[in-house]
């Protein structure tokens, strides 16, 4: 009996024979020869049949397959020298399993619309597969990193009674005739826990309906969110950078093969050996004026904006200390200057801007009294949080990473939209 082997394992087992289960992604005859593109969940190679092997009535009917029709092939592996391409297989035998006639997704050309009217097909395709391996290996890191730190997971509901920075910009549902939302993050729920465990974190998804077109925004996407108790917002920001640090060696470490199939390599994804520079708001406005932006202080840098900055970098950097008015209600202000927050925003250099938003929380009942009252949401909706600084208060901080974001920088798309394997968008619901 074949041995049954993966893509990515294929090299364990040159000269040897063995079978794979797969799908066709291309396919290029040249007299009594037929290249096949293989690929399974794990990569691709490519596979030689000929008919002096496969017999004629078998090489006939390879020549007629049709792209991602799913076959199972047996066959004897071999290094393949040219252009370091790796390991491939000479085919002795192939079955066909599902065929594929008029498969949509050709090699030409297609459109934006056109691919993600099908996305659940282009999903298949050799470098959307890369991009969604990647993003699970980030989940994964992110994951490993914080719970060898010491964090807690702790889930937090996706329908709740309240926002966390008004609802505007929130998808309400009716929860039993009475008005809920579809969670825009976890961490309230997550200060909740850090008076239990300390340091807990929430993976999962948020939702915005803000109105935005932008390349870097979906309605619907993933975030992990650290919450840790007696840390500030120095602190903070110093642990953020070990964390992206971490994840990137991650993923630099195991996914090399899909870093080339999207035009990376690894010592792109890894950081320097240096810490991330912290800009401070004041003078990151003094910056954006010189170069001819019209921004106001106390307004948080556009899109533009931040794409601009970080076009300035070489490595992700902080953007520290914004104006109070321009961040949410449970940030904590700067006692020597109470009209700048002790919040931050991490952006990642080469344009692509704002990858992780975090800061230190208010810690003081009577302050976030106040800054409930003066955002316009109600007391009643927030009785439990303000609990939290009623009985047994604590300095604490936190932040959250999209998910989405961050795939965006490592895999070095233009849109965020293929950093999903369904983006919801403004127009986009289907499939």
């Amino acid at each position: 009996m074949s041995i049954i082997a993966k893509a990515k394992e294929l090299s364990k087992f040159d000269g040897k024979k063995v079978k794979v289960q797969g799908w066709i992604y291309g396919i290029r005859s040249s007299g009594k020869i037929c290249f096949l593109q293989f690929r399974d969940g794990t990569g691709k190679f490519q596979i030689i049949a000929a008919s002096n092997n496969l017999g004629n009535d078998a090489f006939e009917q390879c020549k007629k397959i049709q792209r991602e029709t799913s076959v199972i092939i047996e066959g004897t592996v071999q290094k393949n020298d040219k252009d370091n391409a790796g390991y491939e297989l000479i085919s002795s035998n192939l079955t066909i399993i599902g065929d594929s006639p008029d498969y949509p997704i050709t090699p030409k050309e297609h459109g934006p619309d056109f691919l993600l009217d099908r996305r659940h097909l282009w999903i298949r395709s050799v470098k959307q597969s890369a991009i969604l391996r990647i993003r699970s290996s980030l989940e994964f890191a992110a994951v490993l990193f914080l719970q060898e730190e010491g964090f807690t997971r702790f889930d937090s509901p996706i329908l709740t009674p309240t926002a966390c920075e008004g609802t505007t910009d929130l998808f309400e549902v009716d929860f039993y005739n009475t008005s809920s939302y579809l969670s825009q993050s976890g961490q309230l729920y997550s200060e909740a826990g850090i008076y239990s465990l300390e340091k807990v974190y929430t993976l999962g998804p948020c939702f915005r309906a803000e109105k935005s077109k932008t390349r870097r925004h979906l309605s619907e996407f993933w975030g992990i969110e650290p919450e840790m108790a007696w840390i500030d917002s120095k602190e903070n920001m110093a642990f953020q950078e070990r964390f992206i640090k971490n994840i990137l060696s991650y993923i630099a470490d195991h996914h090399e093969k899909d870093l080339q199939i999207l035009g990376r390599t690894p010592d792109e994804i890894r950081m320097p050996d240096k810490r991330f520079e912290i800009l401070l708001y004041d003078d990151a406005v003094k910056i954006l004026r010189n170069a001819g932006f019209s921004i106001e202080w106390g307004t948080d840098p556009g899109v533009e904006e931040e794409e601009y900055l970080s076009n300035t970098f070489d490595a992700p950097f902080f953007i520290y200390k914004y104006p109070v008015e321009c961040r949410a209600f449970y940030i904590e202000p700067d006692p020597q200057r109470p009209e700048v927050a002790l919040s931050s925003d991490c952006l990642m250099h080469g344009g692509f801007g704002e990858i992780i938003t975090g800061g230190q929380r208010a810690s003081d009942y009577g302050f976030l009294v106040s800054q409930i009252e003066k955002h316009g949401l109600s007391i009643d909706d927030f009785k439990w949080y303000l609990d939290l600084r009623k009985y047994g208060s604590v300095p604490h901080s936190g932040f959250g990473m999209g998910i989405e974001r961050m795939v965006r920088w490592i895999c070095d798309i233009r849109h965020i939209r293929e950093t999903i394997p369904f983006p919801r968008t403004l127009k986009r619901l289907y499939p």
